[in-house]
C-alpha cells in the first residue's frame, strides 16, 4: 500500500535524523498522512513539524526543514517521492513514477485480493442489521441499514474478520398482538395496508395472539426475506426471539442481575440498575402485568451473542429513533461482563423526493413507501448507492429522478458505465494475454489513474476501523473520473503495440479495483450498457 510505504519512509528518516541528532524522540503514533484536497500540495502531506514544534521550542517552519533534510536523504535510497515541498509548515510528499509503477504491478498481480489484509485476524464479529419488527413490509425508515450493514460486512471480511450477517427478529410482544387485532380487523386494530387485507382472508384464527405469531411468519417469509433477496442481502442467521422466551434465556437473564444485586423493585415493576454502568437512568426489565421488556430481552440475545456464540466484537445498526435504547443495552452488555464488546450504530432518516415532492405513501400498500416500491422505482443498484453516499449521521434526501436517469448525471450510471467502457475496449483489443512494459506510461492521466487506484487498500482500511461506507461509492466516482479522464485523453489501441499493451494493462488494473469497489458497496458490474 503506497501511503504505508510513504508513512514507513517517514518513520526511517525520523529515526535516521534522531541517530545523527538531529531530532528528538517523537512518538510514532503521530505521525500521520494526510491527502490534500488540492492536487497542487502533493499526494500526501505531514502537519509533523506543528507536532513537534511545542518539544524543540522551534517554528513549524524551522522543523520542516529539518525534517526535510532527513526526508531527503533516505528518499535518496527508496526513490519513492519525485520531490518535498514546504508549505507554511507543511510537508508536502509527491510520489515518483517508480513507485506508481509499481503499484500498478501489484494490482495486475493481486487482482482481487489487493486492497484485502488480515487486520482481523480472523477474529469473530458480528453484524446485524435491519431487524425491523414483522409486523408489515419493509418501508424506507427501516431499510437503510440494509445497504450498510451489508456493505461493512463486506469490508470487514475483506480486512480478515470472519464475520456473521444477522436478522434480529421481535416476534414477541405488544406489537405481535396488535398485528393479530389488526388481521382480525376489530375495534384494536393498528396496522392497516393491502397487505393486512391478504392476512384477513388468508388467517381464520380469532385469538389476537395466535393470529398476530401466524401473521408475522407469513410477513417474514412473504414479505422481508424477498425484499431483502431483492436488495442483495444474505443473511447467515434470522433469529427469532420466541425461542429466547421459550429456552427461558430471558428469565435467566434476570435472575442473573438479580444475583449481582442489579434489580429492585418499584412501583410494582422489576427495574435493572442501569446507571451503575454510565446510564442516566434505571430501566424497567418485568413491567407491572409481568411481560418482560425488550431491554431484558435484547441482553439476554446479546450474552447468547458474546457468550454462547463467542463473537469477540458485536455491531448493531439501529435506525435514530432508537437512540434512547442504546445507553441501557450497553449498561446491559456491561453487567453481564462483555464491556466493549459491543458497537451500536444509529442511522439517520430518509426523504424520498420526486422532483420537488416529498413521497411519504404507498399507493399499494396504503402505509410509508416501502423498500419494495423504491426497488420497482429504482432498482437495486440506485437503492445501494444512494443509501450508502451519506454518512449515517447525516438525513439521507434521495432523488428519485436522479436515481431513474440513464445519463453521466447519474452517479450510478457513470461509475458502471466506465466499467462497461473497460469492458468494450477488450472486446475490441481481442488481446488474449497482456506483457507489458509499464514504464511506457507517463501521461498525467496514465499517472493520476494509478495514484487513484492506490488508494484503494487505503479506503478500505479506514472503512474497516471507522465504518464510514460513504467513502466508498465517493471513490468509485472518484476512479470512475479518472478513468475517464484517461480514456478520453489517451488512445488505448493503437499501432504502437508496447504501448496498447501497457494502456490495455492500466486498464484491466482500474478494472480489477472497479469491479472489487462495486461488489463491497453489493452493486453489479455490467459489461455492456
Amino acid at each position: 500500500m503506497l501511503k504505508e510505504l510513504v508513512k514507513t519512509l517517514v518513520i526511517d528518516s525520523i529515526k535516521a535524523g534522531q541517530k545523527d541528532g538531529f531530532l528528538p524522540t517523537i512518538d510514532i503514533k503521530s505521525i500521520s498522512l494526510l491527502e490534500p484536497e488540492i492536487k497542487e500540495h502533493g499526494d500526501y502531506s505531514t502537519n509533523l513539524a506543528f507536532v513537534l514544534a511545542g518539544q524543540l521550542k522551534k517554528s513549524p517552519q524551522e522543523i520542516a526543514q529539518i525534517l526535510l533534510t532527513c526526508l531527503q536523504k533516505e528518499n535518496q535510497k527508496q526513490k519513492l517521492l519525485q520531490k518535498i515541498e514546504i508549505n507554511n509548515g507543511f510537508l508536502n510528499l509527491f510520489l515518483s513514477e517508480n513507485a506508481c509503477l509499481k503499484e500498478l504491478e501489484d494490482i495486475l498481480k493481486l487482482k482481487s485480493k489487493y486492497g484485502s489484509s488480515k487486520i482481523g485476524q480472523k477474529q469473530k464479529l458480528q453484524v446485524e442489521f435491519i431487524s425491523a419488527n414483522p409486523t408489515g413490509p419493509l418501508t424506507i425508515g427501516n431499510a437503510r441499514g440494509g445497504p450498510f450493514g451489508d456493505c461493512l460486512a463486506n469490508v470487514l471480511k475483506k480486512v480478515g474478520y470472519s464475520v456473521f450477517k444477522e436478522y434480529y427478529i421481535n416476534d414477541c410482544g405488544n406489537q405481535i398482538i396488535s398485528l393479530g387485532h389488526s388481521v382480525l380487523k376489530d375495534a384494536l386494530a393498528q396496522y392497516k395496508g393491502s397487505y393486512i387485507d391478504v392476512l384477513s382472508r388468508t388467517i381464520k384464527d380469532k385469538d389476537p395472539a395466535i393470529a398476530g405469531k401466524k401473521a408475522a411468519k407469513i410477513i417474514i417469509d412473504k414479505y422481508i426475506k424477498k425484499t431483502t433477496d431483492r436488495l442483495g442481502i444474505k443473511y447467515d442467521k434470522w433469529f427469532f426471539e420466541s425461542q429466547l422466551q421459550k429456552t427461558g434465556k430471558v428469565k435467566q437473564i434476570i435472575e442473573e442481575l438479580e444475583k449481582k444485586g442489579l434489580i429492585y423493585k418499584k412501583d410494582g415493576a422489576s427495574w435493572f440498575k442501569s446507571t451503575q454502568f454510565k446510564d442516566e437512568r434505571d430501566r424497567v426489565v418485568i413491567k407491572k402485568d409481568g411481560q418482560t421488556t425488550y431491554l431484558a430481552a435484547d441482553v439476554a440475545y446479546h450474552k447468547d451473542k458474546l457468550q454462547t456464540r463467542k463473537f469477540k466484537q458485536v455491531i448493531n445498526i439501529w435506525g435514530a429513533d432508537h437512540f434512547g435504547d442504546v445507553a441501557g443495552l450497553q449498561a446491559g452488555v456491561s453487567a453481564i461482563g462483555y464491556p466493549g464488546q459491543l458497537k451500536i450504530i444509529l442511522l439517520q432518516f430518509v426523504t424520498l423526493f420526486k422532483g420537488k415532492e416529498i413521497l411519504k405513501m404507498s399507493k399499494r400498500e396504503g402505509i410509508y413507501i416501502t423498500l419494495d416500491d423504491l426497488l420497482d422505482m429504482v432498482g437495486k443498484d440506485a437503492v445501494r448507492y444512494f443509501f450508502l453516499s451519506r454518512s449515517v449521521d447525516t438525513h439521507l434526501n434521495f432523488d428519485v429522478d436522479l436515481a431513474q436517469q440513464k445519463t453521466e448525471a447519474n452517479p450510478v450510471f457513470y461509475i458502471q458505465y466506465a466499467y462497461a467502457r473497460i469492458c468494450s475496449v477488450f472486446r475490441k483489443a481481442k488481446i488474449k494475454s497482456l506483457k507489458p512494459d509499464l514504464s511506457l506510461l507517463n501521461d498525467s492521466s496514465e499517472i493520476s489513474l494509478i495514484k487513484t487506484l492506490s488508494l484503494f487498500p487505503h479506503i478500505i482500511e479506514e472503512v474497516a476501523n471507522n465504518y464510514q461506507a460513504q467513502k466508498l461509492p465517493k471513490y468509485a466516482f472518484d476512479l470512475a473520473t479518472a478513468f475517464h479522464k484517461f480514456y478520453q485523453d489517451c488512445r488505448l489501441i493503437s499501432e504502437d503495440k508496447k504501448l496498447t499493451q501497457a494502456r490495455l494493462s492500466l486498464a484491466q488494473a482500474t478494472k480489477i479495483v472497479l469491479k472489487e469497489t462495486l461488489n463491497l458497496m453489493g452493486i453489479s458490474a455490467p459489461e455492456k450498457m
